[in-house]
């Protein structure tokens, strides 16, 4: 090993005979060394070769010591003898290794130093940076200014948990009783007729068959005065009748609102009965047609103009048609969800999704149609009953 400058020039004096070196054990010259190197196959100055005799100073087996041939001069400070037994005259050499020991723990400590600020560099920004962006990204969901805490922040309440009281879809301790937020009937369902969540307020859930029903205790609509029945309404039915909102429990229905074929095509109709047998010759229909229907959101508007003595209906805020009728026949019984009543028999099973019911005592304008549906009605008249509101 050297420290890559030109070796010393001095002479020096001839080893001892038989010694094969300076302080060395016999054995081949190290390689691009001095005399000074690593003897092949060994760790350290002066280790023998394999049936040489061992280094005065080297550690046997047993944990004890060679005993030296003689006690070696002190060495210069950062110098020390080379191992063996001590020549006269043998040239003190660098302690290359405690040099490089003394070289390797500066280096360890600079680079500990420069890991530790750097850690901490990167802490301080991670901190700065972590304020920055709160405080650079505005408002929080809830609306407020976040502010830096070294506490666990908080999560924003949800929205309607700040109102005085959060909506609910049911009456409280009955999840089968919607809830007439307007008011004081009620709507009982059926085992599938379910109510599920719609964004942060809630519908109900028709499968299509003879229990996707609802049904209020007692009529909701006077059918001999003006009515507005609104609903916004998702069929996934492909065919077939399927009913949203009727009322009567009796032979026959008084209204119906929904979905049913016409000329061979689905469509949304507003149908009455005139009569108290539910005679086709009696009924009254007003369509739209040519409309996408399957699972297709859509707010429904049906109006019944006492004074005019016509029915309307109105599909997403526009008016499909109408029709003018002597009167709506009174039948007995309350409204429905999801079905209606036809010669005794339940008939068009809703499938899919309802919400947003409403029950008005006056005759939508046009106007006020297109109105509601772009939530801008004014002066908006109140509803009598209203259930699943969004």
């Amino acid at each position: 090993m050297t420290d890559g400058t030109n070796p010393p020039s001095s002479p020096q004096p001839e080893p001892a005979p038989g010694s094969g070196g300076y302080g060395f054990p016999p054995g081949p010259p190290a390689q691009n060394g001095y005399g000074y190197g690593y003897p092949a196959g060994n760790e350290g100055y002066g280790y023998p070769q394999p049936g040489q005799q061992p280094n005065p100073y080297q550690q046997d087996a047993g944990g004890g010591q060679w005993p030296p041939a003689s006690a070696p001069a002190p060495a210069q400070p950062g110098f020390t003898r080379l191992a063996g037994p001590d020549i006269p005259g043998a040239a003190e050499q660098p302690d290359w290794e405690a040099m490089a020991d003394r070289s390797e723990a500066a280096r360890r400590k600079k680079k500990r130093r420069v890991l530790v600020g750097g850690a901490t560099a990167l802490v301080l920004l991670a901190g700065g940076g972590t304020f920055f962006l709160m405080r650079g990204t505005g408002d929080t969901p809830d609306g407020t200014n976040a502010q830096p805490s070294t506490s666990t922040s908080a999560t924003p309440e949800p929205e309607e948990s700040k109102s005085p009281k959060a909506y609910t879809a049911t009456v409280a301790g009955d999840d089968t009783l919607l809830r007439d937020s307007y008011g004081q009937t009620g709507i009982r369902l059926g085992s599938d007729l379910k109510v599920g969540p719609l964004g942060k307020r809630f519908q109900v859930v028709g499968r299509g068959n003879g229990n996707s029903w609802g049904q209020s205790a007692e009529p909701v609509v006077d059918v001999t005065k003006s009515f507005t029945v609104t609903a916004r309404v998702y069929s996934s039915a492909t065919k077939g009748s399927r009913i949203a909102i009727s009322q009567g429990d009796g032979e026959s229905y008084s209204f119906e609102l929904g979905v049913n074929e016409v000329n061979g095509k689905q469509a949304w109709i507003f149908r009455v009965q005139t009569g108290d047998k539910g005679a086709e010759a009696t009924t009254r229909t007003v369509a739209a047609e040519g409309l996408t229907i399957l699972k297709t959101p859509t707010l429904l508007m049906a109006t019944y103009d006492a004074e005019k003595k016509a029915i309307a209906l109105y599909v997403d805020g526009k008016k499909a048609g109408e029709t003018p009728v002597p009167g709506i026949w009174q039948a007995p019984g309350p409204m429905q969800l999801g079905r209606s009543r036809h010669h005794n028999i339940w008939t068009g099973p809703w499938q899919g999704g309802l919400h947003n019911i409403k029950v008005y005592g006056s005759a939508f304008t046009e106007e006020q149609a297109a109105g509601y549906k772009e939530g801008k009605l004014s002066p908006a008249p109140k509803p009598a009953h209203a259930w699943l509101l969004t």
